[in-house]
């Protein structure tokens, strides 16, 4: 008898007291509808704003088998946050997302059936292809974010339309071999992801999302991220 498919979801948090409850709710409704097996590994760095007493309460709602709670210390960053959430899961597919709601849980079920299309190594959503889209940025992050996606596919050439997206669907040992390869932090390490599948060989899918800028909370796009990012993908440019 096949193995059912099992799918993680990690959810990296850091203050998202107001965010986590809606997007648990959405992920349980999506999984509940689509009949997929799944699990919800919530990472909080240390919220000083009691994100974790809210993952508790949901714990408690949902049962511990679907929420599963691997709180750190302190703030260590997005990379080591999946290398954490990987050793901790038990499905074969491992879904990244924000938990700041610009992704929507709908779309994981699109995501599962183009994998299975033809047994993608990675699906990744994107916002750049078919009816993909943004909502809720002003003019200059969208110029920031096409205008980063642009250069990097002259420099790159990754053969995907969307690298700096967060929302994607990997098979396990993937995502894991992925993680091990990458030495960027931050905003560049969904685009170096994408740049060393492409080396390993490994195949990606895409599926057109709608993203939605964070509902409460700061957005982490600043100047300096746009350094780090421009940094970064010189030197994936330089290594790859």
């Amino acid at each position: 008898m096949e193995r059912k498919d099992k799918y993680s979801v990690l959810l990296p948090t850091y203050n998202e007291k107001d965010n986590l409850p809606i997007i648990i709710w959405l992920l349980v409704k999506a999984f509940t509808e689509s009949g997929d097996d799944f699990e919800i590994i919530v990472i909080d760095d240390g919220s000083p704003d009691g994100t974790l007493d809210v993952a508790k309460q949901l714990q408690t709602i949902y049962g511990d088998k679907k929420i599963v709670l691997r709180p750190r210390e302190k703030k260590l960053g997005l990379g080591t946050a999946y290398i954490h959430g990987i050793k901790h899961a038990t499905g074969n597919f491992v879904v990244i997302m924000d938990a700041d709601l610009s992704h929507h849980p709908k779309f994981i079920k699109e995501f599962i059936r183009k994998q299975k299309e033809k047994d993608y190594d990675l699906v990744s959503g994107t916002r750049y292809s078919g009816n993909g889209g943004v909502y809720g940025w002003d003019l200059k992050r969208k110029i920031i974010s096409r205008g980063a996606n642009y250069v990097t596919q002259v420099l790159l050439r990754p053969g995907a339309s969307d690298l700096t997206g967060s929302f994607r669907l990997y098979k396990k040992e993937v995502l894991e071999k992925l993680v091990q390869s990458c030495k960027s932090k931050g905003y560049v390490f969904q685009m170096e992801m994408i740049i060393r599948a492409r080396q390993f060989g490994f195949t990606i899918g895409e599926v057109p999302i709608s993203f939605v800028d964070r509902v409460y909370g700061e957005s982490k796009l600043g100047g300096n991220e746009i350094f780090q990012f421009a940094k970064g993908l010189l030197y994936l440019f330089a290594t790859t």
